[in-house]
């Protein structure tokens, strides 16, 4: 489970393109909280902090409580809008959730024990086809990652999202189908020469 994180925020008596321009100039970016059959919020927070945050590496699959008029409001950060010339935020999206929510997110991959993999002993490559997977699952179950044992593998073998033993009450976000995580591919030194000598062998 990732840390949960604070951000205070204050109320936002003006909307509109200008009041936008004027609270950037300040420090401030502007943002809404939605969702939890409420009516929208809007708010502004802190660039400096906003920044900070978003720094963490884990910012977006973490619970984030944002704290605006004495109130400390449960969210999930779904999405934040970036200048495309200076990458200062310019907006953000939070959304509302409870303990019965069941939210999406995506949470990096990372794969142990590799000095046990025959494959990669051997020279072969990891061949990362996806660096984080879709999940669902409750606020309070957001895992940090996922950890995927490499053990025994061969060149040639494939890592499905069926090999994965993912924690209680997590589920892949994309259920129609047995997506690929990674692959062992061979060297390419080997995969150089295997196409060499093919080649050989069919001019011959």
């Amino acid at each position: 489970m990732s840390d949960m994180l604070t951000l205070p925020a204050e109320t936002r008596d003006r909307a509109g393109k200008g009041a936008s321009r004027a609270l950037r100039r300040s420090g401030r970016v502007p943002a809404v909280v939605y969702g939890g059959n409420e009516e929208p919020l809007a708010v502004h927070v802190e660039e400096k902090e906003l920044v900070r945050q978003l720094g963490t590496g884990h910012f977006f699959n973490s619970i984030v409580e944002v704290e605006v008029g004495g109130r400390k409001l449960r969210t999930l950060p779904k999405d934040v809008a970036f200048h495309p010339v200076t990458d200062r935020p310019l907006h953000a999206d939070f959304l509302r959730v409870s303990k019965d929510t069941r939210v999406h997110v995506n949470v990096p991959v990372v794969f142990v024990n590799e000095a046990a993999s025959p494959g990669l002993k051997r020279g072969g490559v990891l061949n990362i086809v996806r660096h984080d997977l879709d999940l669902v699952c409750a606020p309070d179950s957001i895992p940090e990652q996922v950890a995927i044992d490499v053990t025994g593998l061969e060149v040639g073998d494939s890592i499905h999202i069926s090999h994965v033993k993912l924690p209680a009450g997590v589920e892949s976000g994309i259920a129609d189908r047995d997506f690929t995580i990674a692959t062992i591919i061979a060297p390419s030194g080997l995969r150089s020469e295997e196409g060499d000598n093919s080649t050989t062998a069919e001019e011959a």
